[in-house]
């Protein structure tokens, strides 16, 4: 009888841990390294900043012959147009293309 319940009781005891699962704990080696992806983080800073200086650059020029053609300093439907770009960013992609607009015109306010 007591082999019975010992039977029994090793089909009901819980099931021995899966020695071929993976460790969960230790580092996951398949996920991409963190200072690759800071480096590439880095990499598209410098293009973004360099993008930002050119806009910059351009958008003053623009803003110089509209002004020399005795045109208005700014041109809302254009800023509404560019604002409306960086809509899909939500929130926060409406401050970028402020940013963005004040780099080039300068701070509305100001003469």
């Amino acid at each position: 009888m007591s082999t019975a319940l010992n039977s029994q009781a090793q089909q009901t005891a819980a099931p021995a841990p899966d020695t071929t699962a993976p460790d969960t704990t230790a580092p996951d080696t398949t996920a991409p390294d963190i200072a690759a992806l800071r480096q590439e983080i880095d990499a598209l800073d410098g293009d973004i900043l360099r993008l930002i200086q050119r806009r910059t650059e351009v958008s003053q020029r623009i803003g110089a012959i509209r002004r020399a053609e005795g045109g208005p300093r700014i041109v809302l439907s254009r800023e509404q147009a560019v604002l409306a770009r960086f809509r899909e960013l939500g929130p926060e992609g409406r401050e970028l293309g402020m940013m963005l607009l004040r780099l080039g015109r300068g701070r509305l306010g100001r003469i």
